[in-house]
């Protein structure tokens, strides 16, 4: 079975019959390089010169699907060609032949072809100069450099070109890809952090009212439902407007939200007063300075955190909440009462120690929680870099 060669690139098919015309044409007014009375023409038909310039030109469809069958078709063509009175066209169309050889052969022909070339020039002029002792003869170099070694060069010049355009785009999709992937991490690790932040807010707000909500049911008194009431109005009036803002960031994409206003460690005594409102003996020492804003973030969430952790699970008593500098780090203490039989504040438990230590590892600091000579003590490390993230 015959092997079916691939369809010819429709723009060899113009070259071959725009050749061929021209040749034609050539031969038709009679315009030839040699005479047929010059010693090299052997073949001296009129139509001999038709004979190479038909196969010659019948080897451009192959220049992209089979170069090297067409050029060694070719070469043979020309040879053909040298020994009739010539046609300018066949000429023309080989070195065609051999640059297209080069640029789509494969990449030991384009190693090898232009060195083959170079090779021949320097004999074909140095050899017939040598052996003749006529420095005419090194035009016969000369004409081969032109015709074989001048279209090789070409085509590794424009292969070595196309060749580093492919590396250089395939580079830039590769960078792409890695900026694509980057921005996902980020994005993801962004949502992340906005749904620890929404949960330590819904839980503080969520505590407060189910406690003062209880207290309400509980008591028959008037002004202490009122206070109760005002209190549960409060924390969900600014629960659902921080929810609002929290959702917002995690739906959207674009990143054109408006600015917020992100939690401060001025609000610290806010939030003091409302654990206070929920029943809870709260003494804050804060004796922090100016910190970096996403340091600032992280200590009022932890804090956030502790005091919701003591409003579920604390056994009576005292709470303290401590902040100070020392040494380049922000240290924060929540200790509250503890009993072995309390409920559980093991990671997991709820208690959201996990979101707390997730948090301060993204700036680089320290954590710990737990009982310690019977109170929890939750302590905490922050780094003020302000080159740190919450």
């Amino acid at each position: 079975m015959a092997l079916a060669l691939p369809r010819p690139h429709r723009d060899d098919v113009r070259i071959a019959v725009g050749g061929l015309l021209g040749g034609v044409l050539l031969w038709a007014l009679g315009l030839h390089p040699r005479v047929p009375s010059a010693p090299v023409v052997l073949w001296a038909a009129p139509w001999a010169p038709l004979v190479p310039l038909a196969v010659t030109a019948a080897c451009e469809p192959l220049r992209r699907i089979r170069p090297r069958l067409g050029l060694l078709a070719g070469t043979l063509a020309l040879a053909a060609d040298t020994v009739t009175v010539g046609n300018i066209a066949t000429v023309v169309l080989y070195t065609d032949l051999m640059y297209a050889a080069v640029l789509y052969g494969t990449p030991s022909s384009a190693r090898r072809i232009p060195w083959i070339t170079g090779l021949l020039t320097v004999l074909g002029g140095v050899v017939p100069a040598a052996l003749w002792r006529d420095p005419a003869a090194l035009l016969i170099g000369v004409g081969i450099g032109v015709v074989a070694l001048a279209p090789a060069a070409t085509g590794w010049v424009v292969r070595d070109h196309r060749d580093a355009a492919e590396a250089a785009r395939l580079r830039a999709e590769q960078t792409a890809l890695l900026a694509e992937m980057d921005r996902t991490q980020a994005v993801t690790a962004e949502r992340a952090r906005v749904a620890r932040e929404l949960h330590d807010m819904v839980a503080g707000r969520l505590s407060a009212i189910a406690i003062h909500s209880t207290a309400a049911l509980s008591l028959d008194d008037p002004r202490t439902s009122r206070d109760a009431l005002r209190v549960i109005r409060e924390n969900s009036v600014d629960g659902l407007a921080e929810m609002r803002r929290l959702i917002g960031i995690l739906r959207d994409s674009g990143g054109d939200l408006e600015p917020a206003a992100t939690p401060t460690l001025d609000g610290l005594a806010a939030l003091v007063e409302g654990a206070r409102a929920g029943g809870l003996d709260v003494r804050l020492e804060a004796g922090h300075g100016r910190v970096p804003a996403p340091v600032e973030l992280a200590a009022y969430r932890i804090v956030q955190e502790s005091l919701t952790n003591a409003l579920k699970h604390a056994a009576p008593g005292p709470v303290r909440v401590a902040l100070r500098q020392a040494g380049g780090t922000l240290h924060i203490q929540v200790t509250s009462p503890y009993r072995p039989g309390d409920t559980s504040r093991a990671p997991g438990s709820g208690s959201g120690l996990i979101g707390m230590r997730e948090r301060v590892t993204l700036l680089g600091g320290t954590f710990a929680a737990g009982p310690e000579a019977g109170r929890w003590t939750v302590r905490a490390g922050l780094p003020l870099t302000e080159g740190a993230s919450p």
